[in-house]
């Protein structure tokens, strides 16, 4: 029997960096940088360059998986790109990247338009496709460049998103033991309209009208074409699903809360992680609580996971939940069992 197994896990981010203080002395306004900090636990965040899109992150990213993770381009049989923040409408920023990421032509190669859950349903895609025989070796790149979506004068979405990618390798084992899943998935389209960029697509192209700014109640100046984020109504959602998400989860996998060694959900903001910890009661030793990078959309989850391992907080063996939650509404959780 063939099972999917993460193999390996690298990430990248830009260069230039935004700190809290940058913040403030761009923005103005009465707060100051341990504000920011105890209501996001963010102290600073990468920010992409002008000419720096989504893929070019992501090829860093695959490159320094390569360089380290015992695999070559040549190796890999699937790639699938996660993004909200594509190159193109179209070709799939996918096509582009297996050029120039030296990846064989008979490599499978698609985008998937998806969030904060994205790094869950990326896993679940590149599952199936391993364990019903149609790849061996899967390239998953979850990239995000949130920041050109956010208005220069929007301290309600700027203090919080930041820039970033990851490279996850997911590979075919021998073995009866199911090293990714079971997996909990679920959609609720009637959020759209709370995390949203709503001019620039085919429903509303962009025009000069959708390029006014104005300031809403919060004194947060944005245009249609920039990122909209309505946190109440996201936050109510995110107490009101995730722990129901774990539960479902750990009844699909026949465990128990105490059986899971880990946990790693999307690192949304300090305040929304440490609710959702209380609620299900997940012990603080078991948490992974970081946004060192501030909050880079589907790269959250393999950034934790990478980085949780080269510390020896997580180890070989251990079961690790992984929850993702947000735009679309949409929210995924997994087991995985590390490498």
């Amino acid at each position: 029997m063939k099972a999917a197994s993460i193999q390996c896990i690298a990430s990248y981010f830009p260069a230039t960096e935004l700190t809290n203080e940058m913040l403030i002395e761009q923005m103005g306004g009465d707060w100051n940088p341990q504000d920011i900090y105890d209501k996001t636990g963010i102290l600073s965040r990468r920010i992409a360059g002008e000419n720096e899109c989504s893929s070019d992150l992501g090829i860093k990213a695959a490159n320094k998986l390569f360089e380290t993770g015992g695999i070559s381009h040549q190796e890999i049989d699937f790639l699938i790109f996660c993004t909200q923040s594509p190159d193109y409408f179209l070709p799939a920023t996918a096509c582009v990247m297996q050029e120039k990421l030296g990846l064989r032509t008979s490599c499978g190669a698609l985008d998937v338009n998806q969030g904060c859950s994205g790094y869950i349903y990326g896993l679940a895609l590149a599952k199936g496709l391993i364990e019903s025989g149609i790849a061996g070796k899967i390239l998953l790149i979850t990239a995000e460049t949130y920041t050109k979506f956010i208005n220069p004068r929007d301290r309600s979405t700027r203090t919080i998103f930041g820039d970033g990618a990851a490279a996850t390798l997911i590979v075919s084992v021998d073995g009866d033991e199911e090293k990714i899943g079971p997996f909990v998935l679920g959609t609720d389209g009637r959020g759209a309209e709370n995390l949203i960029v709503p001019a620039g697509g085919m429903r509303m192209p962009k025009t000069v009208e959708t390029l006014v700014e104005r300031a809403d109640e919060g004194g947060n100046v944005r245009s249609l074409a920039n990122l909209y984020m309505n946190g109440p109504e996201i936050f109510n959602f995110t107490l009101k699903t995730v722990p129901k998400t774990a539960a479902e989860l750990l009844v699909k996998s026949g465990k128990s809360l105490d059986d899971v060694d880990y946990f790693i959900f999307h690192q949304a903001n300090k305040f929304m992680l440490e609710r959702l910890r209380s609620k299900i009661k997940i012990p603080e030793s078991k948490f992974w609580l970081d946004l060192e990078y501030g909050n880079t959309v589907s790269s959250t989850i393999p950034v934790a996971l990478e980085k949780a391992k080269k510390q020896g907080t997580i180890r070989a063996g251990d079961e690790v939940m992984l929850v993702g939650f947000g735009v679309g509404y949409s929210w995924g959780a997994t087991l995985v069992k590390m490498w």
